[in-house]
């Protein structure tokens, strides 16, 4: 792929300490490889989005379902890629569509979990794709449920060797997911595109967690990799418990008519008003 031996190692030395909120380009990503460690958020929202660019996060993930001119708007200067669902776009017309419309509200890059073909359909057009190997979320039942994939020879294998055919459809970068760290930074270390681990070790060159497992609101499966590093959840229960009080608070005002009160009243004109209801008045049966 042309671009990334434009950006080999020897160029990768450069600092990015300076670029602060400085929104990161592809190019700018990779030359981070090997020289500096990137973070990356999932968002489900524009609030966590704006968030993690007050923090400094360089990279966020959200999915197309989310709000994502929101997301965009929240966090101007924060590389984007936007999630497509995998199964939802099924040929190289409807996926390259929906790609562009993507870039057209704010995308920066798209997260493709579809076939080869179908990645390489979007970075022939010249669309940054991410691609996704190790373990997959919605494959796990070929992999006997929720747990690692490559801890054997052979699997280890399979996920290099699915790396070097995602590089070869053009991705400049791949997430790696609950692999074990010895497999992945090995295949770090030999390969050119970036490596976003999520549960992969130190070894990878960006370090992926999802907003609800830092901010420790997730109440479903936790995986291991996951660390709180605040539990806002408490807040957010807070939250729930005084909206509850204050929904119920002006639904009973609303039934005991003491809402609207006089004070919410807009007035008009004693005079006004007579000669508006009296030229009406034979008009209303």
């Amino acid at each position: 792929m042309e671009f990334l031996v434009m950006v080999k190692q020897k160029e990768w030395a450069k600092d990015f300490t300076n670029l602060n909120m400085k929104k990161l380009t592809v190019k700018e990503i990779i030359q981070c490889k090997g020289v500096k460690k990137l973070s990356e958020v999932y968002t489900h929202n524009p609030l966590e989005a704006e968030a993690c660019e007050l923090a400094g996060i360089d990279m966020i993930v959200s999915s197309e379902v989310n709000d994502i001119k929101g997301i965009r708007k929240a966090a101007k200067n924060t590389f984007l890629t936007v999630g497509l669902p995998y199964g939802t776009y099924l040929n190289q017309n409807d996926i390259l569509k929906r790609s562009f419309e993507l870039l057209k509200i704010g995308a920066d890059a798209i997260y493709c979990p579809q076939s080869l073909d179908l990645i390489k359909s979007i970075t022939d057009e010249g669309i940054p794709v991410v691609g996704h190997s190790g373990f997959i979320p919605y494959k796990s039942t070929l992999y006997g449920g929720f747990k690692a994939y490559g801890k054997t020879a052979f699997e280890a294998q399979k996920i290099y060797e699915q790396c070097l055919k995602l590089c070869d459809a053009g991705v400049f970068a791949i997430e790696i997911e609950i692999v074990p760290f010895k497999v992945a930074e090995f295949i770090s270390k030999n390969i050119d595109v970036l490596m976003i681990g999520m549960g992969s070790g130190l070894g990878c060159d960006a370090q992926y967690l999802f907003a609800e497992d830092i901010l420790g609101y997730n109440k479903g499966h936790i995986p291991r990799h996951a660390k709180v590093y605040s539990n806002i959840g408490e807040d957010y229960n807070r939250i729930k418990t005084k909206s509850v009080e204050a929904f119920k608070k002006f639904k009973k005002e609303v039934e005991d008519k003491k809402y609207p009160s006089e004070e919410h009243d807009i007035i008009i004109p004693d005079s006004e008003f007579t000669n508006f209801s009296s030229n009406n008045k034979n008009k209303i049966k």
